[in-house]
């Protein structure tokens, strides 16, 4: 089979992000909201995109703007004339008139499911009109946009801080849309027991109750907070979090792991003193670590 009819029948994308938590959510929402489409690589920086997509070649690049190294701008300089690129940002203020005319596409992390759907409407028709479209020399309309937003967007973060940028932004809690939040941000209070987690869900802010958490998964920024419906995305590291929850109920199991004591439905040794943790209402299968299985020897 030619590569040609193996793209046709499956639409193929990267994901570039230097944050494991957020390539992940990225890929389970695009699952959700263009089932067909393949994600056949993800990339820790922007060095790594490039050299995925040219092992790859899929038809659309997920782009986190900063990435450590060759950051999401330098990277879609050498991608930009061979596939969609849409550009990820933790920084509403990157969203130019550009992107909200349609000319290029951005999201801002985490990723709101509305926007995502959105953006997935609009690579759906750019895909059919190029392969409806007769090959020409040179870049078309939407690579020409997507070079002058890339000039745009470098000028505006090399401004000093406090003009533009990470540097100077003010941030608010988020989850599943809006700004970055800020470090403790996600928590509903700031002294006592933990009874509530702060998560905006777009323009929504959301307060989940902690009874209502099945378990937590950090990376080095953001923390996973999952529930029986669904999942959100703070900033809180999972140290601050656990400090504050009651120890009687969620218990760590892992560096990266927290755990509802109630959502468990059964635990399976695993080789070398670690466990598997199996949840009651959701298909995930957490590690135990050596340092944590005696709290599972009597279950």
């Amino acid at each position: 089979m030619s590569p040609t009819s193996v793209t046709a029948m499956s639409p193929t994308a990267l994901i570039a992000d230097d944050e494991p938590l957020l390539r992940d959510s990225l890929q389970r929402s695009l699952a959700q909201a263009w089932p067909e489409l393949e994600v056949v690589a993800q990339a820790r920086n922007g060095r790594e995109a490039v050299e995925l997509f040219e092992v790859h070649r899929p038809q659309i690049v997920f782009l986190d703007v900063h990435m450590p190294g060759l950051n999401g701008l330098e990277a879609a300089r050498q991608i930009a004339r061979q596939a969609q690129v849409v550009f990820v940002t933790a920084y509403e203020e990157y969203a130019l008139q550009a992107f909200e005319r349609g000319a290029i596409d951005y999201l801002v992390k985490p990723v709101e499911e509305g926007r995502l759907a959105d953006t997935v409407g609009r690579l759906k028709e750019r895909l059919a009109e190029r392969a409806a479209a007769t090959p020409r020399p040179g870049p078309d309309a939407h690579q020409r946009a997507l070079e002058a937003v890339i000039d745009e967007l470098a000028r505006r973060m090399a401004r000093p801080p406090g003009l533009s940028g990470p540097t100077g932004a003010s941030a608010t809690p988020g989850a599943t849309g809006g700004a970055t939040p800020t470090p403790g941000a996600g928590l509903a209070s700031d002294t006592g027991p933990l009874q509530w987690i702060r998560a905006s869900v777009g323009s929504t802010l959301k307060l989940i109750p902690v009874d209502e958490i099945l378990f937590l998964r950090s990376d080095e920024k953001y923390t996973l907070v999952v529930t029986g419906e669904g999942e959100a995305l703070i900033r809180t590291p999972i140290r601050e979090l656990i400090e504050r929850l009651d120890p009687q109920r969620f218990v760590q199991v892992h560096r990266s792991v927290v755990v509802n004591l109630h959502a468990i439905s059964h635990v399976t040794r695993g080789p070398n003193e670690t466990a598997d943790l199996h949840l009651k209402a959701r298909p995930e299968v957490l590690p135990v670590s050596r340092s944590y299985l005696h709290l599972f020897r009597q279950m």
